[in-house]
C-alpha cells in the first residue's frame, strides 16, 4: 500500500489527476465501431481517421524512404480506409448519411482514382515497387478483325486496277520501258543471229576440209601412181564403176549395225515388228 501512495503523489500523476478534473483528457477513439452510440461522435472519429490517411498519403510520395518503410505505410493506408468504412457503415445505422454512395473518391496526389487489387489499393511511391508495376501496366487491346462484308465495302474499280492509268504517271513508265525491253529483245536476236551463222559457218569449212579414207592427199601423187600403172599394164588406167563411200558413210552405216543387233537381242518381236514396218515406210 504505501508504494501505491507513492505512486500516486508522483508529479505525473497529480499532473493526470488534474486533467481528469479539468475534462482535458484526450479521449481515445474506440477499437469497434460498434462501440459507439452517438452520432456526432462517430463523425467526429471519421474526420479524424481521414486526417491521419491524408498524413499518410503525403508521407509515402517519398520515394527515398525505402521498400519496407514503404510498404508499412501503405498497410497501414489500406488499415485506416478498412476502419474508415466500419466507421461509415455505423454512421448509417445511427442514421446518418450513407458516405458510402455519396463520398468522394479515393484520388491520389495526381487527381486519378487509386486503383486496386480485390481491395487493397496502392498509394504514391508504392505503385513503384518490384511487382506492383506489372499490375498497373495495361494489356495491349487485340486486334479487331474485319468481316469480310467490312473488306467488301472497300473492293472497287481502283482495287482491280482498271483506273491506274487516270494519273498520267502509268502510261510513259510503261511506253518507256517497253521502248527498252524491245531494244533488248532485238539485240539478244542480233547477237544470236550472228552466233549461229558463224557457227554454220565453220561447220561447212569443217566438211570441206574433211577428206574420205579412200582419197589421196596429194594431187601429183595421184598422177605419178596413174602413169606407172599406165606403164606397167600396157597404158590401160583402173576406173572404179561403183561409188566409193566416205568415211562418215561407213560410220553410220556401223552404228546402224549395232543398233539392228541390240534391237534383236534384246528387243521383243512386236517391237521389231513396228520398227520394221516404220523402216518400210521411211523407205530405208
Amino acid at each position: 500500500m504505501a508504494r501505491n501512495a507513492e505512486k500516486a503523489m508522483t508529479a505525473l500523476a497529480r499532473f493526470r489527476q488534474a486533467q481528469l478534473e479539468e475534462g482535458k483528457v484526450k479521449e481515445r477513439r474506440p477499437f469497434l465501431a460498434s462501440e459507439c452510440s452517438e452520432l456526432p461522435k462517430a463523425e467526429k472519429w471519421r474526420r479524424q481517421i481521414i486526417s491521419e490517411i491524408s498524413k499518410k498519403v503525403a508521407q509515402i510520395q517519398n520515394a527515398g524512404l525505402g521498400e519496407f518503410r514503404i510498404r508499412d505505410l501503405n498497410d497501414e493506408i489500406n488499415k485506416l480506409l478498412r476502419e474508415k468504412g466500419h466507421w461509415e457503415v455505423r454512421i448509417k445505422e445511427l442514421g446518418g448519411p450513407d458516405y458510402g454512395r455519396v463520398g468522394p473518391k479515393m484520388l491520389d496526389h495526381e487527381g486519378k482514382e487509386v486503383p486496386g487489387n480485390r481491395g487493397y489499393k496502392y498509394f504514391g511511391a508504392a505503385r513503384d515497387l518490384p511487382g506492383v508495376r506489372e499490375l498497373f501496366e495495361k494489356e495491349p487491346a487485340p486486334a479487331v478483325r474485319k468481316t469480310r462484308a467490312e473488306l467488301m465495302k472497300d473492293v472497287d474499280a481502283e482495287y482491280y486496277g482498271y483506273r491506274d492509268e487516270d494519273d498520267g504517271v502509268l502510261l510513259p513508265l510503261e511506253t518507256q520501258h517497253e521502248r527498252q525491253a524491245v531494244m533488248e529483245a532485238v539485240e539478244r536476236w542480233r547477237s544470236e543471229k550472228e552466233a549461229r551463222l558463224s557457227g554454220e559457218k565453220e561447220e561447212k569449212e569443217e566438211e570441206e576440209e574433211e577428206q574420205s579414207i579412200y582419197t589421196v592427199q596429194d594431187e601429183e601423187c595421184d598422177e605419178e601412181s596413174r602413169e606407172e600403172q599406165e606403164g606397167e599394164e600396157g597404158g590401160h588406167a583402173f576406173i572404179a564403176h561403183v561409188p566409193v563411200p566416205s568415211q562418215r558413210e561407213v560410220e553410220e552405216a556401223l552404228v546402224r549395225r549395232k543398233k539392228m543387233e541390240l534391237l534383236q537381242r534384246y528387243a521383243s518381236e512386236t517391237l521389231l515388228a513396228q520398227s520394221q514396218e516404220a523402216r518400210t515406210l521411211l523407205g530405208l
